[in-house]
């Protein structure tokens, strides 16, 4: 028996009108942060920024998200509060005005910043709602909720290219209705949320560790998750905040045509987010981590050798594969610790926010003084740390057993 049909019997139906809502607010809420490093080409231009400068932002963005997400999801384990995702949408409303209008770099590092503490609320909440919702299908509810955010960042570089390139800067605020339309849904599901009885501060014998775990082993597996965390992300950076340049500066791809194609990139992402939460409800997380990770060496290893086509049609399957295993890995760690679940949430999406920053920064420093192409040689290697995916226990399997 498998252990999402298990929690299933134990928690009830799946309330799939409240994923369908939360994850319509990831994509809002994504699509307005992946606009930051969408429009990175005119911000370099108007700003006359070099990549340590495009990097400082990211930097700036990433930081603040992944330094309180934990803490958020921390306080509101012990004390939730059923509408402070609608407050989280207001901060990234504030961000991209900011931006839209920021006449200096140290505006648009604010501006950043902003956007950063509305992710840092939006995302351990969010997580928790989708779980709250899930009806024991944990893994598909996270691969529902998380796709949200995978299309939104995916329309991020189309509405770049075809509303923000041709406009201006300033453009950026007209994404302000969408954060309006957001902070609208949150504001309902936050009375779902209260009306359900998740606004009640939880018992304090809540489990704070996996049953059949000692603390060190625990201690052990989080730390092996986090190291693939850095993997994941590190090499996602590299794509996110630097395929545009690599593909005009490589290919001379013009900026619009870059766009899309990272557009392309980031839609096969969001198609292995929708796959990797139910496959892992089936055949184990830890088996969607391992596939996942270290499945995707090959394809990164020849990605900085090969032409323009063949570099689009590698960038799918990366993208694909490699985003599969983020579902499974937020999952597999809550049931760690299955006594703190927001801040699990926020843990692992802040490492992802700020691994992702660090390797923006370091990777836009490295590119300064070497090349472009030189960044991506030195990433294709990065997907090797996925065979520490191995040391993870088996939790599933003494699940069953259990059951």
């Amino acid at each position: 028996m498998s252990q999402a049909v298990i929690d299933r019997r134990q928690t009830g139906s799946t309330a799939f009108y409240v994923l369908a809502a939360i994850s319509f607010c990831h994509l809002l809420n994504d699509m307005m942060q992946s606009l930051l490093p969408a429009i990175y080409p005119i911000l370099k231009g108007g700003f006359d920024l070099d990549f340590g400068q495009i990097g400082l932002l990211t930097l700036t963005y990433q930081i603040t998200a992944s330094l309180l997400q934990p803490v958020v999801g921390l306080y509101t384990d012990h004390k939730p509060h059923p509408y402070s995702l609608p407050m989280g949408m207001s901060s990234t409303l504030a961000g991209l005005v900011v931006i839209a209008f920021a006449p200096s770099f140290p505006l648009l590092l604010a501006g950043a910043a902003l956007l950063g503490v509305g992710s840092s609320v939006f995302h351990p909440e969010s997580s928790r709602m989708a779980r709250l919702a899930s009806g024991g299908a944990h893994g598909l509810a996270q691969s529902l909720f998380q796709v949200g955010g995978n299309v939104g960042s995916a329309l991020g570089p189309l509405l770049a290219a075809f509303i923000i390139l041709p406009h201006g800067q300033t453009s950026v605020a007209w994404f302000a209705f969408a954060a309006l339309g957001g902070i609208a849904v949150l504001t309902m599901l936050g009375r779902w949320y209260k009306a359900n009885g998740h606004a009640r501060r939880p018992a304090r014998t809540a489990p704070a560790r996996h049953s059949s775990l000692s603390r060190g082993q625990v201690g052990r597996a989080l730390a092996v998750l986090i190291a693939l965390i850095f993997s994941k992300y590190f090499y996602l950076a590299s794509i996110y905040s630097y395929y545009i340049f690599y593909l005009m500066h490589h290919f001379d791809v013009s900026t619009q045509l870059s766009q899309i194609y990272l557009f392309v990139f980031l839609a096969a992402a969001a198609a292995g987010t929708i796959i990797g939460g139910p496959i892992g409800d089936r055949i184990g997380r830890k088996k969607v981590i391992w596939g996942s990770i270290v499945g995707v060496l090959p394809f990164t290893l020849a990605l900085p050798y090969v032409g323009l086509w063949a570099t689009v049609a590698l960038s799918v399957i990366i993208g694909f594969v490699l985003s599969s295993a983020f579902s499974a890995i937020v999952v597999y760690a809550q049931e760690l610790v299955p006594g703190r679940v927001g801040m699990i949430s926020g843990l692992f999406f802040g490492l992802a926010f700020g691994m992702g920053g660090i390797g923006a920064a370091a990777l836009g420093e490295l590119a300064d003084w070497t090349s472009i192409e030189f960044v991506y040689r030195v990433c294709s290697f990065l997907p090797f740390i996925g065979l520490l995916a191995a040391f993870l226990p088996n939790i599933e399997g003494s699940l069953r057993k259990a059951a």
